[in-house]
């Protein structure tokens, strides 16, 4: 139960400091095909970290 908790906010972590580092690019830019490259991207990792956490531990 520990790990997954551990992997719940480890993940949570890792999507909030990816935002953070593509949110002033994409808010200073204002490129619509970037922003659509980012959100792209971030779909991927919320999918990922949703997998990630529906899987079995091997514990």
């Amino acid at each position: 139960m520990q790990g997954r908790i551990a992997k719940f906010v480890m993940g949570i972590i890792a999507l909030a400091m990816a935002l953070a580092f593509f949110a002033p690019p994409a808010i200073k830019l204002k490129d619509p095909a970037m922003i659509v490259v980012i959100l792209i991207g971030v779909a991927a990792m919320v999918y990922n970290f949703i997998e990630v956490l529906k899987e079995k531990d091997d514990d």
